[in-house]
């Protein structure tokens, strides 16, 4: 029993290794043919994915493009003006350049050239002047004042400038400074002066005239004189010159007048609170129809012009300059001497004046119609500036 059962079974046994096989190729078959079916769509997803990426890139590079085409624009626009408006203002910095460039060698031109140098002389003599007042100066040259070669003569001889100051009318070109100019022309006498004109303007005239003079002449004195008042030049300059050794001095009659404080009076003093209670008197001060500085003072005059004050008399203006300076006042009383007889008695006592006039004036009275008879009596002679020794 045991042998049948034995040769039943072993020939089933034989195939079994075969049937393996089969059943493991199939499988493989199988499987790959799965894996295929499986794969392709995969792939072709795959593929398909990778594709739609590349388009969405495409898509979104294109619109970003869209979208930078205009900013790129708005940018280059704003380049541009950038660029236009860097241009405009490298011409506007050469341009600039050039003008700094221009105006540094006209600076050097000027500072490289030699400053002209003052002439330097004895003594300016400024008289001053108004447009009405042709007829007195017509009488000064008559007497006193020397004319044509001889004014030329005694400013190279004796270092004297002799100059009538005016300034300017109100309105520009008028007929009276046309007048003026005609007649510089003719006399070549004037100073004209950076000033309007103006009776309550002497203060700021005396100013102007100190400023204008010391830039123009280096003198060792500056004198000024009304154009109705008669001068000695040879007893002016010789007096003059005692006093040359001292820096700050003042020369002329000193007074000390009242402060009037009512108005519409002649010579009110607006500012007279200023000189303490009613009916005192002024400091002392040299009066207005003649006096002398030496130079420091004129130059003291010139350098701080601008906050020099002004009171209403022009002679207690300049006597106010010089408070609180070290200033050596010189009262010389042959500087208002009265009309003939008064100098006329000094004259003929050897004590010739340097200046006179009438009191009750402020001047000659009359003084175009006298001045000649004052210079006949009271003259010191045509010849006395040419041999004074100073």
């Amino acid at each position: 029993m045991r042998g049948r059962v034995t040769n039943k079974s072993s020939a089933p046994a034989k195939w079994i290794p075969f049937l393996c096989v089969f059943c493991f190729a199939l499988g493989i078959l199988f499987s790959n043919r799965l894996w295929d079916s499986s794969a392709e769509p995969n792939g072709q997803q795959l593929l398909s994915q990778r594709r739609h990426e590349q388009e969405l890139q495409v898509i979104n590079g294109d619109s970003t493009t869209n979208e930078k085409l205009p900013q790129n624009k708005d940018v280059m626009d704003e380049v541009l003006k950038t660029h236009e408006v860097i241009q405009s203002l490298d011409k506007s910095i050469a341009v600039l350049q050039t003008q700094i460039a221009s105006k540094s060698s006209q600076e050097m031109s000027v500072k490289s050239s030699a400053p002209v140098p003052r002439q330097k002389v004895f003594m300016v003599i400024g008289i001053n002047t108004a447009f009405s007042s042709r007829k007195r100066r017509d009488s000064v040259r008559e007497t006193w004042m020397p004319q044509g070669e001889k004014l030329i003569q005694l400013e190279r001889e004796k270092g004297i400038i002799v100059r009538f100051m005016i300034g300017h009318s109100a309105t520009s070109n008028s007929i009276l400074d046309r007048a003026i100019d005609s007649e510089d022309a003719q006399h070549k006498d004037f100073l004209r002066l950076e000033h309007v004109e103006g009776y309550h303007e002497l203060s700021a005239k005396t100013k102007i005239f100190f400023s204008t003079a010391v830039a123009k002449w280096d003198a060792e004195f500056y004198v000024k004189v009304d154009d109705d008042v008669h001068v000695n030049l040879g007893m002016l300059a010789s007096t003059l010159a005692r006093h040359r050794s001292k820096p700050r001095v003042y020369i002329g009659c000193m007074k000390s007048g009242p402060v009037l404080s009512q108005k519409n009076v002649k010579y009110h003093e607006p500012e007279y609170w200023k000189f303490g209670e009613e009916g005192n008197k002024y400091f002392r001060h040299a009066t207005g129809q003649i006096y002398a500085i030496s130079k420091e003072l004129a130059t003291y005059i010139s350098l701080n012009q601008p906050i020099l004050h002004k009171y209403a008399n022009e002679d207690v203006s300049l006597g106010a300059w010089f408070i609180g300076l070290e200033v050596e006042h010189i009262d010389d009383h042959s500087m208002c001497c009265g009309t003939p007889p008064d100098c006329a008695w000094k004259a003929q006592a050897g004590d010739v004046c340097i200046a006179s006039f009438d009191w009750s004036c402020s001047g000659i009275c009359k003084s175009v119609e006298r001045i000649k008879f004052v210079h006949e009596k009271c003259g010191e002679g045509d010849g006395s500036v040419w041999s004074a020794l100073f």
